[in-house]
């Protein structure tokens, strides 16, 4: 069997990731969101509010003795507040950083901890952004979170890579990581930032021009060309990196 821990699997990429692997019945998909929006014999809902460090500390990943793939896919992420520095508060602050940055950090040590000795085909897979390399204003948080993220994965990736050298030939006990961006999707992040105001956010008229010249891409295609991308591991050559690039 194949495993997917999925976080935010109650709407956007997240549960189009879960209903497209629900497709094949190997997989096997265990959700970490607040609410349970999936219904399906291979589908395992973990209620958990990923804002919240201890309930983060506290979970647990399962043995799974059948296993030929363990993946961890951290997409649950918020944009917060849009406001600049200064006007935000500061409860939104840490609840973002803590969803965004923290969460995704604290569960990729737990699998790589909980499954080093599994021989199994185990990769993570972190949500990147365009955010994370570009600045946008009113998005302080959203684009440091997803630029730590992205600095995270090269470094996990980086030990992964020296640990590498010292396994054996065929070893598949060695994780990948890689951190993408999906692009501009059309998911409920996007109807936040059209509610904005332009005092917060000079972008405001480019983000609706995105949506009234259908340049939002569905979830349910999104799904399908990170899937189509991580069936074959070995064409990809980059660790950060947009699921454009290898269109």
């Amino acid at each position: 069997m194949n495993y997917y821990y999925i976080t935010g699997t109650s709407q956007g990429i997240g549960k189009a990731f879960a209903e497209y692997l629900l497709k094949d019945s190997t997989n096997k998909v265990i959700g970490l969101a607040r609410k349970q929006s999936i219904k399906h014999s291979n589908y395992n809902h973990i209620s958990i509010d990923l804002t919240h460090i201890d309930s983060i500390v506290d979970f647990k990943f399962e043995n799974h003795s059948d296993a030929k793939k363990i993946y961890l896919i951290n997409n649950a992420g918020a944009l917060g507040e849009i406001k600049p520095v200064g006007n935000l508060t500061s409860f939104d602050i840490v609840k973002n950083y803590t969803l965004n940055l923290i969460a995704p950090s604290v569960l990729t040590n737990s699998f790589i901890k909980f499954y080093t000795d599994i021989n199994a085909e185990k990769v993570i897979v972190n949500m990147s952004s365009g955010a994370a390399k570009s600045p946008i204003d009113g998005w302080s948080m959203y684009c440091s979170s997803k630029a730590g993220l992205d600095m995270f994965t090269r470094v996990v990736d980086a030990e992964q890579k020296i640990k590498s050298k010292h396994l054996k030939e065929n070893s598949t006990t060695g994780f990948r990581i890689f951190s993408i961006a999906p692009g501009v999707v059309d998911t409920n992040m996007q109807i936040e930032i059209r509610s904005a105001s332009t005092e917060n956010f000079s972008r405001l008229n480019d983000f609706i021009g995105y949506k009234e010249n259908n340049i939002l891409a569905e979830p349910k295609n999104i799904s399908e060309k990170y899937f189509k991308l991580l069936s074959n591991l070995n064409v990809i050559k980059d660790v950060s990196f947009s699921i454009k690039d290898y269109e």
